[in-house]
């Protein structure tokens, strides 16, 4: 291999200049903070991200919408429209799956529609969309609606490591989604599984099939090797990548801005980024991590293991937490082999919603059963099997498809059809004078939640804090034995007292 030092002579089209899509504020605290980034965490440095020079923002999705109601006790829409008004010189970015938003099931091609609107209606002006089985029908309807409302609209490719999944059948779906009117594509490695020799072949067949069209390479460091693989994808043509703030950056999530704008610049290309705003923006991310005790980014070690479950970034932290609540943390690493087999069962769905989560709750429930796999199956995966997701890409298993469908459930599904229920039907559930935006956040959230969450008072937290002044405000008050306590720092004055 060639040095990366003097590599401008292998770069397609000579000397070009990359862009960079910033996921700061999106997949950043979707990957390393569960997808809790509250306004007050993300309005602050809104200001310093938009005066970047970054492409694009990603901002939002919709289980971003859930996690702001139900654990933030959040108005998501206020959170949109707030950060979108902050950044008005940056285009800003939502991403959503093709057939279903919030649930791993699907949801109403009317409700997709409103919610692609209702998002542009707030300032969104791009769009990723994504289906791991590429149904061409349901990614061009929500193409023409985000183009329709003055948004551009990115197809994403999502990469899986199967024998099925090569360079030939990913160019084959790149032209049909070039033929969509696209105006971008994205490939997506939400498991961090590309190698560098794979990310160049795949970026030049992608390339070479929509060569008039931007390419974006999105990839996770699960497995350390993103920085090298952003490197061979922009030599191989890839016109931008996405990157993170350093402290939300690496591991399950993706490459760190800092370090990739720098290897870039050294590789010979050049990036318009304003370096000088990326320091504030770390720094801010800091206190938010260590006044709320969040982690920040950590780099990962290779694995092998990494090719056999291939759990993508996002999903992993979450993963975790729900088997520790559910007393099987131990048993984490039995479940991911689980997921290896699950998937060559289950004809190798890619590892991204819904397919990860659908395959991850089986593999679960095939673990705790105790030898009776497949006994238990949720509706997401009888959905699959009966190809309401879409075709898999290989073959299922026939001995465990005959599992699955000679259950009582699965025999529901046989002369079963999605309900295509119109926005006139479902206001009806909501009375007949709900707001499009109240719609949909009570199709997207229980209406307990909303209203737990719309009785809660507003948390309010200075995060100029040091983590410095922090740990020793934390120090004084678990070491304070009367019942006043008073901490002056800078401009930041705290008393404490009661009763003990």
């Amino acid at each position: 291999m060639s040095s990366y030092l003097d590599c401008a002579d292998r770069a397609v089209g000579g000397r070009r200049t990359i862009e960079v899509i910033d996921q700061t504020l999106r997949d950043g605290p979707q990957s390393w903070w569960g997808m809790r980034m509250t306004k007050a965490m993300g309005l602050p440095i809104a200001g310093e991200l938009d005066r970047t020079g970054f492409h694009t923002i990603d901002l939002v999705g919709s289980s971003i919408f859930e996690v702001l109601v139900r654990h933030c006790k959040e108005d998501p829409w206020d959170q949109l429209i707030s950060l979108s008004k902050a950044m008005p010189r940056t285009t800003v970015r939502a991403g959503t799956r093709s057939n279903g938003i919030v649930t791993f099931g699907l949801t109403a091609d009317s409700v997709m529609d409103l919610w692609v609107e209702r998002l542009c209606a707030h300032g969104i002006g791009s769009f990723w969309i994504y289906d791991g089985l590429f149904n061409t029908e349901k990614i061009g309807r929500l193409v023409k609606v985000a183009q329709a409302n003055g948004a551009q609209a990115l197809p994403c490719i999502l990469y899986a490591d199967t024998p099925y999944h090569t360079d030939e059948y990913y160019a084959e779906r790149t032209r049909e989604l070039v033929a969509l009117g696209a105006d971008g594509i994205e490939l997506e490695d939400a498991a961090g599984l590309l190698t560098p020799e794979r990310a160049r072949s795949l970026i030049g067949a992608i390339k070479a099939v929509a060569p008039d069209l931007p390419v974006e390479a999105h990839f996770h460091s699960n497995n350390a090797l993103s920085p090298l693989n952003y490197l061979e994808a922009v030599l191989a043509g890839a016109d931008r990548v996405h990157t993170a703030s350093r402290p939300l950056a690496a591991g399950v999530s993706l490459p760190s801005t800092e370090t990739t704008v720098a290897n870039l610049r050294y590789a010979g290309f050049d990036v318009t980024i304003d370096d000088s705003r990326l320091a504030a923006v770390e720094q801010h991310l800091l206190n938010v991590a260590g006044i709320d005790d969040l982690p920040v980014g950590t780099p990962a070690e290779f694995s092998l293991f990494q090719y056999r479950h291939q759990l993508p970034g996002g999903m992993a932290g979450t993963f975790k937490a729900q088997l520790r609540d559910r007393g099987m943390e131990d048993r984490f690493e039995e479940v991911l082999d689980e997921m290896s087999r699950i998937r060559a069962e289950l004809g190798y769905p890619v590892m991204a919603t819904p397919f990860s989560q659908l395959v991850g709750t089986q593999a679960v429930l095939n673990v705790v059963t105790e030898g009776e796999r497949y006994s238990v199956v949720p509706d997401e995966v009888l959905l699959y099997v009966n190809g309401f997701y879409g075709d898999p890409v290989a073959p299922l298993d026939q001995n465990v498809l005959d599992k699955i469908q000679s259950s009582p459930k699965a025999k529901t599904y046989r002369d079963w059809q999605p309900p295509q229920p119109e926005l006139s039907e479902l206001r009806k559930k909501f009375g007949g004078g709900i707001s499009d935006d109240e719609l949909i956040l009570r199709l997207l959230v229980p209406e307990h939640d909303i209203d737990v969450m719309r009785s809660t008072p507003p948390r309010t937290v200075d995060y100029g804090l040091t983590s410095r002044e922090l740990a020793n405000i934390r120090k004084l008050i678990s070491t304070s034995v009367g019942a006043y306590l008073h901490v002056e720092s800078g401009g930041f004055e705290l008393t404490l007292h009661g009763d003990h």
